[in-house]
């Protein structure tokens, strides 16, 4: 049978400790017994107990007296054990800290049932505590970099917070962290040590049809629709004292931004097929890829719904324009992987690696990164991650693994054209310029006729 817990027993009646006990561990409990109450606090705190049943009238002590003695050195829950079916020892053992209280002669299932219910709540503490730590932790160091574009955001989202902002949109490319930074700003608005337990709900905006993602929103009442048997709570709700994410929401039918936008203005939510409004009090977090600046010109993204989101938002930029977080994010999922896959051979990047990393495009952003370093955990052995172990489009597409002034060139296996990486270069320069010719004949770092003549030459004009 599994242990259920340990239960420390203090009566001055031998036969009542024997009957518990008996009874006790045939529940499944480890029970230790006392009938004499010198140094019975350090015996208790020594054993290790979970659970106290104190007998309130000893001879030799009072169990009030022990009960504040136990308060005073740790946290155990004590049950006392009275004869007296007044309502003042009862009330004088809670106030100091009782867990419960059982009159004598009392029932033995009836104790069995209050010393499960206390274990229980001893249970879900734990698991709170828990989760408390682990989300806060996780959520905390999840945001990686020390890029002037990573620190003016987060100044950003900190002035939000202080500010109380309700609504704020998170825009950037597939993969650059638009969820993690969510998660971030729930954790910041909700700390979880000193505001409790807040509520975070993610919803796939584009996992779900129009019809369908209305209902789980807003929730339905019983008979709005031929399926609707019973009342169902729309996440909205679930969401209250917290925050909803509404991931990729660019994606969300007109119609039903109209709905939205409702919500946000109102702070209120209607039920489909109800007639009364229920107050929604959460903070809402909506993350895009989309450009909704043109969404808006196309007739597919409301403009009012846009001027509401985009009143607080937040960008993310590619990682390809924050170089010099790549090495930190590396970094961070190497120890991240190591200690989940349990393999720690890897201790580290080179710098030509480093820099064979930091000048790779990255087109799956963060995301990429992380899938590169968790495939490197799991099957390179190495101390020191070289270039040779990087995947192969990674130096295929560096010449330079560095400054210009390094001049260190990374030749991959098999040899390269060096007219086709030539023109990746001049394409990629003239892409992460914005076409803007000037810029991007410094990050070539030659003239800017010179410049003309390559996109000529190369069709990039």
């Amino acid at each position: 049978m599994r242990n259920k817990g340990r239960v420390f027993l203090i009566d001055d009646d031998e036969y009542i400790i024997a009957t518990l006990s008996r009874s006790l561990k045939n529940a499944g409990y480890e029970t230790c017994g006392e009938t004499d109450p010198k140094d019975i606090v350090a015996k208790i705190k020594d054993w290790n107990a979970d659970v106290v049943l104190l007998d309130v009238n000893m001879p030799q002590a009072n169990g009030i007296d022990i009960l504040q003695e136990i308060k005073c050195h740790f946290d155990a829950q004590v049950i006392m054990l009275t004869a007296d079916d007044t309502a003042e020892t009862a009330v004088k053992a809670m106030k100091l800290g009782a867990s419960d209280y059982l009159i004598k002669p009392f029932n033995l299932e009836e104790v069995k049932i209050v010393i499960n219910n206390i274990r229980e709540k001893q249970k879900l503490a734990r698991e709170v505590d828990y989760l408390r730590q682990v989300s806060s932790e996780t959520f905390r160091s999840d945001i990686v970099g020390d890029s002037g574009a990573i620190k003016e955001m987060l100044a950003k989202v900190s002035k939000m917070i202080e500010a109380g902002v309700s609504v704020i949109l998170i825009t950037g490319e597939s993969g650059t962290g638009k969820e993690v930074l969510a998660r971030h700003i729930h954790n910041r608005m909700h700390d979880p040590t000193s505001s409790g337990f807040a509520p975070l709900v993610v919803v796939n905006c584009t996992a779900l049809p129009e019809s369908l993602l209305e209902a789980e929103l807003f929730g339905y009442e019983k008979g709005a629709f031929t399926d609707a048997k019973t009342d169902k709570k729309g996440l909205f709700q679930t969401a209250q004292g917290g925050t909803i994410l509404l991931d990729e929401m660019g994606d969300m039918k007109v119609d039903l931004q109209s709905k939205l936008l409702r919500v946000l203005e109102s702070r209120a939510i209607r039920r489909i097929g109800s007639h009364f409004e229920v107050p929604v009090d959460v903070t809402v977090v909506a993350t895009t890829n989309r450009d909704l600046a043109e969404a808006v010109k196309n007739g597919a993204f409301r403009m009012d719904l846009f001027f509401r989101l985009n009143a607080f938002s937040l960008h993310l930029p590619p990682l390809r324009e924050r170089t010099e977080d790549i090495p930190l994010l590396a970094r961070h999922f190497l120890s991240e992987f190591s200690r989940k896959y349990n393999r720690h051979a890897i201790k580290g990047f080179s710098p030509q690696s480093e820099r064979v990393m930091a000048s790779y495009s990255w087109p799956g952003n963060v995301r990429e990164l992380k899938n590169v370093v968790e495939r490197l955990v799991v099957l390179e052995s190495a101390e020191l991650i070289k270039p040779e172990h990087l995947p192969k489009e990674m130096s295929d597409r560096s010449l330079y693994a560095g400054p210009m002034s390094d001049r260190e060139f990374v030749l991959p296996e098999g040899g390269i054209s060096l007219e086709d990486h030539e023109k990746s270069l001049f394409k990629q320069a003239i892409e992460r310029a914005g076409n803007n010719k000037t810029v991007a004949a410094k990050l070539l770092n030659i003239s800017y006729d010179s410049l003309r003549y390559h996109l000529k030459k190369y069709g990039l004009e």
